[in-house]
């Protein structure tokens, strides 16, 4: 294990699995780990990770073909970045985490709490659905199609920046992730595998379809349902503040008493 370490943020790398790991860690008090979406970096939560390591120790891991992290060869699926997770968050030692996923961080988190139960506290995911089937039409029809020039320029951007590859070698990772929402083998009932607390989060202009979100949170033993007005896939991005409220909200020991419920009468 490497470390560096400023006033604010500590940097390292970790060998996880056999994967040498780029990974950043704020604040104290009990683990988080923070996974970011698809084709970004620990820095596209430069303004939202903050908020959480004001009352968490939070683990940001970079994943494979993603910022300093190379592209090892071969596929690159939300199932095979979930097994990197569990090596990470078994290799930094702290015991089970809360875990906090954005758009396909999500969709690795999830496979993490289904696969590994022991490791996951409290789980949130931001702005996915379980898979494709899951999506808006615009989504679906948006995905079927994606092309680099959907993304915004800023990732390919910080990529080439970033990427030991360099930068000629964004169109190979694309193509790999592009296909990872159509692949992951996760279905909507293997949700009911999850037995930590889980937050359903999700802008009111998303890429999920509201009729999944429901349909994941009722699928969940402990689930609940956010749905963030005036925001877009990008909602963590958008309303930091907002975000991190609800989410240090969820994680909190104590709930509120629901006065008037419907859905846990039985």
């Amino acid at each position: 294990m490497i470390i560096e370490q400023d006033s604010i943020v500590e940097r390292g790398w970790l060998s996880a699995g056999g994967l040498l790991t780029y990974y950043e860690v704020q604040g104290t008090g009990d683990p988080l780990v923070i996974l970011h979406g698809g084709f970004a970096t620990v820095e596209t939560f430069s303004e939202f990770s903050p908020l959480l390591s004001q009352q968490y120790r939070t683990y940001s891991p970079e994943r494979r073909g993603h910022g300093r992290m190379p592209d090892p060869g071969g596929p690159i699926t939300y199932e095979i970045m979930a097994d990197d997770t569990i090596a990470f968050i078994d290799a930094i030692g702290t015991g089970p985490v809360h875990l906090v996923g954005w758009s396909d961080g999500a969709n690795v988190a999830m496979i993490v709490a289904v696969r590994r139960p022991d490791l996951v506290r409290k789980l949130v995911v931001i702005g996915t659905a379980v898979n494709i089937h899951g999506g808006t039409p615009f989504a679906q029809a948006m995905s079927s199609q994606l092309t680099v020039d959907h993304l915004p320029p800023a990732l390919i951007e910080a990529y080439g920046a970033l990427s030991p590859d360099g930068a000629d070698h964004f169109p190979v990772v694309f193509a790999k992730l592009s296909r990872a929402l159509f692949e992951t083998t996760l279905e909507l009932d293997d949700l009911a595998h999850i037995p930590a607390p889980t937050l359903v989060m999700a802008a009111d202009d998303d890429l999920v379809s509201i009729t999944h979100l429901e349909a994941m949170r009722d699928a969940l033993p402990h689930g609940q349902l956010a749905i963030v007005p005036g925001t877009s896939h990008a909602l963590p991005l958008e309303k930091p503040a907002l975000t991190a409220d609800l989410i240090l909200a969820f994680l909190a020991d104590e709930q509120v008493t629901k006065l008037m419920p419907t859905r846990d009468t039985a």
